[in-house]
This record gives structure tokens, C-alpha cells and sequence, in this order.
């Protein structure tokens, strides 16, 4: 027996951290692999550190004591298939790490023994030896635990030196057997025998011997060609102190009748467990198949597996009937291409079914079925149809297991179904339920298997499966995760390889128990909607299986193949309310803002001077300058509060307009226009004048109007040169009573561009002659002929009109 595991792939030498021998201990070791190389003999450049050498498939012949002094840390050495004739056990006295040997299908006729006392594995099979390579040096192997062998001849003199070795496993590998002493096999003290016989061998007494030597008998190789027993021979055979309990028969080709033997022999041994597998067999039925001895047996489990019905003439019926009259625990047959199953009208001890991979149809289920110790069936595999008629079969079993997946299941609304109250475990995977099918699940279930349906969504109004703890429902059609308010105890959930764009609110809410998901490998759309749903495996409890390879981006396109952890959604973006409320706020700030603006910096008045600025300066681009000049028709304009106008009438006025009417100057009172606005006359007004006279005191200060005025002409876009504004400080000004936005005026008054109104009324003359040089126009003779008489019509106009004007403090 083969239990080395040939894992290589190509001569390579590499490290491992797992021996390949089960029986050794895990820990670090250097694998050379010079396998399949038509290798004539042993290299001689092996690593020392090696502890792993395989060598099989080669062609060496012969072993030299010296191949193998340089790896002195060996432990496992693999030598089968070669030509090797000739062994000396000797050649590994260097290799005291020696634990696993394997010579097996050379060419060994003998064996020269030497203590190899670390040895647990020599398999010595599949060789040409007359006689058991056995000695005295063999017994000695304590540690020995798998010993395969090979011999034409057994004897019991063989096996009694090695008699007191407690062994886990013989395995006899015979090319010829030409003879066979009964009574050796029972010698042996091991847990397992494994006998693969050569062909044309009778394997009966084999057989019997080897009932009677361990607790786990296989035997591989047996064919029709073998000499049986009789019937009657059969049943008067000896099975005193028999061991076994497990019994594998593989690759047998019997006709029926000796079949039948076996299955009586067996019956009546101590053999609980039968398993035959890769079986022929076929040919007319002789023996009556009533006589069958049903009595007196320990046997609980019988399996047919890997079933080939050569043409035979015998009715399957009998078969079956035969093998359902056993009345066993456990029944498998299996890969047989079965069309159909009989039982007996009685009801029968089976508690396991295994009718997997045959071509079983709905007719099974339509004859009475007596079965009420059933607790698990196995279906898969074959061509049922109707999942409602399984119910009804079921319904009266204790059934808690099933298995009906790879069958051609679908299930009609309109079909009732009816399954016990023990159903926790059922398997529906490759069939053609669709959505339908959720009506037709026992409510006790656990573990339900559908995947590769066709199901596009779970119903709202399916049943409620209360006990539902793992769902699989993977490779279907649906488009969305299913919510759990039918599945309250859901813990594991498997929906990969659907059609889930972004996963529904719904699952998140409804599946607290949720604790493993596998939802990868669907067509995910990356947007708002999935945000929660990437949340769940940073946030929540949930394992996501598969995460996060499995889980990518299908759409939008330039997002495809993204995966999902590295898609960033921004929480102000995918939460609306978030986002009406964040609007609210910045909204409400600004309003706050603007608020405070026109409370503290006047923020009103600014934009009306922006705005009458703004209608100016559109109005000044369509000007020429040689235009500009023609408008103009006086020589100053005069802004003052109205609690200086004593002063202005009195002093200012008088001493500007001589007698020869040399200068003409611009009062509001004289030359409003009734059709305009104020503001449209201030702008009329100082468009029409060279130069605009502000007179300064802490009444203007304190007047809206005058800083119109004032902010107008400092912003006069009709004056090409910055001098136009002439500033009279009549009174002293603190400067924390200017207002913050007379910025510009507070600037001249700190720079003293200002002619300030001396106290001492000496000094006056002096400062009549600054202000007339300051306004320092000439107009011509003509312009002024023009001006006056357009200015004494609009006095005369202004004097009978008994319009009342509203002006303001400043006007």
C-alpha cells in the first residue's frame, strides 16, 4: 500500500515545513526530487541537509553502501519503481534518521536484513521474492508500524517472526501467489490488512483467514476465474475467532451467483461494515435467492458502489428486494444506473438510504413505502421531478436529512406539500426550482441548499422558516439580498454568483444574525445605494467570505473591476437628509452673515452705491469725454449736512459767487429735478460740475445722504484727474465718530487733504483765496452765457413750482 503522497512535479529541491509522511512529526525539512529521471544510480552530489529524497521511476538496478553516507539526516527515502534485485539493508546503517522506506514494484528477489531501528515504514510490495522476505532481524523493528510485502509462497513460519510486532497496517502486494498455507494470515497482529491479489487467484480461504486477522480487511482483484465453494461448503466454513468489522471488497468481476455467496458468507461473520466497490457482475442466477439466511448477524451497513450490470438473466427486482430485505441500518448503492428501488410491504429498520447517481424517477415514490426508522436519504444524482411527491413519501419518516440535489426538482404552486416536523438538513442544489419552491419547505429546517436554481427573488409570503440557521442560494438569478424577517435565527448566508446590483436597506435592518455573508462575484453597481453594504464588514460583526477579491465594482464602467473596499462614498453625498440639513445650516450662516454685514458695515447702502456706480459707469462708457465736457455747466457743487447750511448760505456761498458771477456754483435746493430720483439728481448734479465741495463736520459724519454724495464722487467715473474733490473742514472731527465705511474719508483726513475753516476771522481772506485757487476753472464766455441763462430759467421754474420736495437732513 502506497501511503506516501508523490506530490512532486519536477526534479527540484525546496523546503517544507509539513512531512508528506502522515506517521512523521511536522517540522522544517530540504526535499530533493529526482523522480522520473532515468536515473542508472544514485547521484552523487546529494545536499547533506536533505531529510526527503525521492528516486522513484528511474532505472537503478543496484544500491551501493555508499550512495547515501552524505545525507546523513534522511528520513524519508523513495525507491519504488525502479530495477532493483538485490537489498542490503546495511547500505542505510548511516542514515539513523531513517523513518519511512519505500521499495515497492522493483525487481527484489532478496533482502539482506540489518537493524534499522528508527524504521516505522518498509513497504517491500509488488516484488519478485519465492518466499516473505522475512527474518529474525525483522522482528526486532519495534518502531516498525506500515510493512507491505510480496511473496509467491505464504507460510506460517513467515509471519511468526514478526508475530509480536504490534503493526497499524500490512499490506500484501502479490505479482504471482502459487501457494498459500492456511492459518498464516492470522498470525500477523495488525489493525488493517490490505491483499491485492494477482489475477486468476482463489481468494476464498484469503478471505476467510484474513476475517480472523485484523479489525479492517481490504482485498483488491477479484475476478470470476477464482475456485469457489459450494453453497453448502460455504456455509459450513469456520469463522471462530473472527475480528473483522470493516470488510472492502474493490475491483471485483463475479458473476451473480458468486455474489450471492459472498453476501451470505459475510452475513453470518463479524463483519458489521461491507463496502463493494467497482463491482461487474452479471450471468443467469442458479441459486434460489428465498434461501437467503437473514438470520443471525451483527451486519449494519452495506454499500454497492460503482455498479456495472453485465447482460444478465435474472430479474433486477430480486436484486433489489434482496439487498431491501436485509433490514440493515445503513444501505448505499450507488453509481449503478438504477431505474427504480422495491421494498418490502413491512416496514424495515433502515435509518440511512444512499440511492445517489442512479437514473431513480418519481415512480419510486408512488408505491407505498414503509420506513419509520429513516433519518437520512440520499438522492442526488438521478431524474426525479416532483418535489411535492417527496414530501408526501417523507412525511411519514422521522426523515432529518436529505439530499436531493443534481435532479430535474421543480415545484408548482398549485402542489401541496407535506414534510415531517424532524427535516433540518435538506440539499435542493442543481435542479429547476424557481421561486416557487419557498412554499414548499418544512418548517423545521436548518440548513437549506439551493444553489444552482433558478430562483430570481425569495417571496415575501413564503413560509416562515424560524429554524433556519444557513441558507446557501448561491448561482441563481436574484437581484437582491433577501431580507430575514422569515429567517429570524439566519446565521450563514451564501448569494454569490447572482445578479445583486446594490443589496436593499432591508438586509442590513432585518438580519442582526447574520454573522457569515458570501456575497461575492455579483455584478455590484458602486453607488450611493451600496454604501451600507460595504459598511457591513468594517462596522458589523458579519464575516464576509471572499473579502475582498470577490467583491468588485461592475458598474458605472469607469469604476468596473474597483473593489469594493477601495470605493470611497461620501457620506454628505449618499445622505439626503444629511444634505438638506447641511444646505439648511450653510444657508442659515450665510443669512446670519449677511445679517450681521448690513447691521455692522452698512451692507445695504454699499450695494446701492455698487449699483448706481455700475448703471454710471455703463452709461459713461457710451460718452465721449469731448461730451463730458460739453455737459458741464457749473464750477462746484456743494455737499453739506443741512445743520452747516447757516454757514454755507451765509459765508461760503457769498464769498464764492462774486458780483461778476465768475463762478457758478450747484446748490441741491436750486436746481432739483422733480422727475428724478434724489440719488439721479446727486448724480446729475455732480456729472454737471467741475469740481464737488464737501463741507466737513460731525453733522456730516452722521448723515447717510452726505456720504453718498461723498462715496459718488470719490468713485466719479466723469472726471478724468483725482483733484475734483475739494474738502472743507468746518468743525474738528473725532475719528471714532467717522463710521466704518467713511474708510476713505477717514483716509484724506488723516493725509490733511482738507482746507479747514480758521477761527480767527483774520486768517478768512487767506482762506477764501486757497479755496478759489483750489477751484481753479475757467469757462468760457459763451459756455457761461448758456449756463446762466439755462440756469436762471430753472430758478424761475424752481421758484413757481409749489411741488413740495422731501429732502433729507443732508439736502
Amino acid at each position: 500500500m502506497r501511503l506516501f503522497r508523490n506530490i512532486y512535479i519536477f526534479c527540484s529541491i525546496f523546503m517544507t515545513v509539513e512531512g508528506d509522511a502522515p506517521e512523521l512529526p511536522e517540522e522544517r525539512e530540504l526535499m530533493t526530487n529526482c523522480s522520473n529521471m532515468s536515473l542508472r544510480k544514485v547521484p552523487a552530489d546529494l545536499t547533506p541537509a536533505t531529510t526527503t529524497l525521492d528516486l522513484s521511476y528511474n532505472l537503478l538496478f543496484q544500491l551501493q553502501s555508499s550512495d547515501f553516507h552524505s545525507v546523513s539526516k534522511l528520513r524519508v527515502l523513495i525507491l519504488c519503481h525502479n530495477r532493483i534485485q538485490q537489498l542490503d539493508l546495511k547500505t542505510f546503517e548511516f542514515n539513523k534518521e531513517l523513518r519511512y522506506l519505500d521499495l515497492s514494484n522493483n525487481r527484489l528477489k532478496s533482502v539482506t536484513w540489518y537493524l534499522l531501528a528508527g524504521l516505522r515504514y518498509l513497504d517491500l510490495s509488488f516484488n519478485d521474492f519465492d518466499t516473505m522476505p522475512i527474518c529474525e532481524e525483522a522482528g526486532n523493528m519495534s518502531h516498525l508500524e506500515i510493512l507491505g510485502l510480496s511473496g509467491a509462497k505464504i507460510q506460517k513460519s513467515d509471519f511468526q517472526k514478526i508475530a509480536h510486532l504490534h503493526l497499524n497496517t500490512v499490506f500484501l502486494g502479490f505479482r504471482t501467489l502459487s501457494h498459500y498455507e492456511e492459518g498464516s494470515l492470522p498470525i500477523l497482529n495488525t489493525t488493517k490488512l490490505h491483499i491485492v491479489l494477482p489475477m486468476d487467484t482463489n481468494f476464498w480461504v484469503l478471505l476467510r483467514d484474513g476475517i480472523k486477522t485484523s479489525k479492517i480487511l481490504e482485498m483488491t482483484n477479484i475476478d470470476g476465474k477464482s475456485q469457489f465453494v459450494s453453497y453448502e461448503m460455504q456455509r459450513n466454513l469456520s469463522l471462530e475467532n473472527a475480528k473483522t468489522s470493516v470488510l472492502l471488497l474493490n475491483k471485483v468481476d463475479l458473476l451473480w451467483d458468486d455474489l450471492f455467496l459472498i453476501l451470505q458468507f459475510v452475513w453470518h461473520t463479524s463483519v458489521e461494515h461491507f463496502q463493494i466497490r467497482n463491482v461487474t457482475f452479471g450471468g443467469k442466477a442458479y441459486l434460489d435467492h428465498n434461501s437467503f439466511d437473514y438470520s443471525n448477524t451483527v451486519m449494519r451497513t452495506i454499500k454497492l458502489e460503482h455498479v456495472h450490470f453485465r447482460v444478465f438473466y435474472i430479474q433486477q427486482d430480486k436484486i433489489y428486494l434482496l439487498l431491501t430485505k436485509m433490514d440493515i441500518e445503513n444501505l448505499t448503492i450507488s453509481n449503478a444506473q438504477m431505474p427504480h428501488m422495491l421494498f418490502p410491504n413491512y416496514p424495515t429498520k433502515f435509518q440511512y438510504l444512499n440511492f445517489a447517481n442512479n437514473i431513480l424517477t418519481d415512480e419510486l415514490f408512488k408505491r407505498t413505502i414503509q420506513l419509520p426508522h429513516l433519518k437520512t436519504l440520499v438522492l442526488n444524482g438521478n431524474k426525479l421531478e416532483t418535489l411535492s411527491l417527496v414530501s408526501c413519501f417523507a412525511n411519514n419518516t422521522p426523515l432529518e436529512h436529505l439530499d436531493l440535489s443534481q435532479n430535474l426538482l421543480q415545484h408548482k404552486n398549485d402542489e401541496n406539500c407535506s414534510w415531517p416536523e424532524t427535516v433540518v438538513n435538506m440539499n435542493l442544489s442543481y435542479n429547476k426550482l424557481s421561486d416557487s419552491v419557498f412554499r414548499c419547505l418544512p418548517k423545521s429546517i436548518q440548513i437549506l441548499d439551493l444553489n444552482n436554481n433558478q430562483i430570481q427573488t425569495v417571496p415575501k409570503e413564503t413560509i416562515h422558516l424560524m429554524a433556519l440557521r444557513e441558507l446557501n442560494i448561491a448561482f441563481n438569478f436574484l437581484t437582491d439580498l433577501p431580507g430575514c424577517s422569515h429567517f429570524s435565527r439566519l446565521s450563514i448566508l451564501n448569494i454569490e454568483m447572482n445578479f445583486i446590483l446594490s443589496p436593499s436597506l432591508d438586509f442590513v435592518q432585518s438580519c442582526q444574525e447574520v454573522k457569515t455573508l458570501n456575497a461575492g462575484r455579483n455584478p455590484f453597481r458602486c453607488t450611493c445605494e451600496l454604501k451600507n453594504f460595504i459598511q457591513l464588514e468594517t462596522y458589523s460583526e458579519v464575516m464576509m467570505v471572499g473579502w475582498s477579491d470577490s467583491y468588485t465594482c461592475e458598474y458605472p464602467l469607469n469604476l468596473r473591476g474597483t473593489p469594493l473596499k477601495d470605493v470611497h462614498l461620501h457620506e454628505l453625498s449618499c445622505n439626503t437628509a444629511l444634505l438638506i440639513v447641511t444646505i439648511v445650516v450653510i444657508m442659515l450662516v450665510l443669512g446670519l452673515a449677511v445679517a450681521f454685514c448690513c447691521l455692522h458695515f452698512d451692507l445695504p447702502w454699499y450695494l446701492r452705491m455698487l449699483g448706481q456706480c455700475t448703471q454710471t459707469w455703463h452709461r459713461v462708457r457710451k460718452t465721449t469725454q469731448e461730451q463730458l465736457k460739453r455737459n458741464v455747466r457749473f464750477h462746484a457743487f456743494i455737499s453739506y449736512s443741512e445743520h452747516d447750511s447757516l454757514w454755507v448760505k451765509n459765508e461760503l456761498i457769498p464769498n464764492l459767487e462774486k458780483e461778476d458771477g465768475s463762478i457758478l456754483i450747484c446748490l441741491y435746493e436750486s436746481y432739483f429735478d422733480p422727475g428724478k430720483s434724489i440719488s439721479e439728481n446727486i448724480v446729475s448734479f455732480i456729472e454737471k460740475s467741475y469740481k464737488s465741495i464737501f463741507v466737513l463736520s460731525p453733522n456730516f459724519v452722521q448723515n447717510e445722504w452726505c456720504h453718498y454724495e461723498f462715496y459718488f464722487a470719490h468713485h466719479n467715473l466723469f472726471h478724468e484727474n483725482s483733484d475734483h474733490i475739494i474738502l472743507i473742514l468746518l468743525e474738528p472731527i473725532p475719528f471714532y465718530c467717522i463710521p466704518t465705511r467713511y474708510h476713505k474719508l477717514k483716509a484724506l483726513l488723516e493725509k490733511k487733504a482738507y482746507l479747514e475753516w480758521p477761527k480767527d476771522r483774520r486768517k478768512c481772506g487767506l482762506f477764501w483765496a486757497n479755496l478759489r485757487a483750489a477751484i481753479n476753472v475757467n469757462v468760457s464766455a459763451t459756455r457761461e452765457m448758456y449756463e446762466l441763462q439755462t440756469f436762471t430759467e430753472l430758478n424761475e421754474e424752481s421758484r413757481g413750482s409749489t411741488i413740495s420736495l422731501m429732502r433729507t437732513d443732508c439736502l
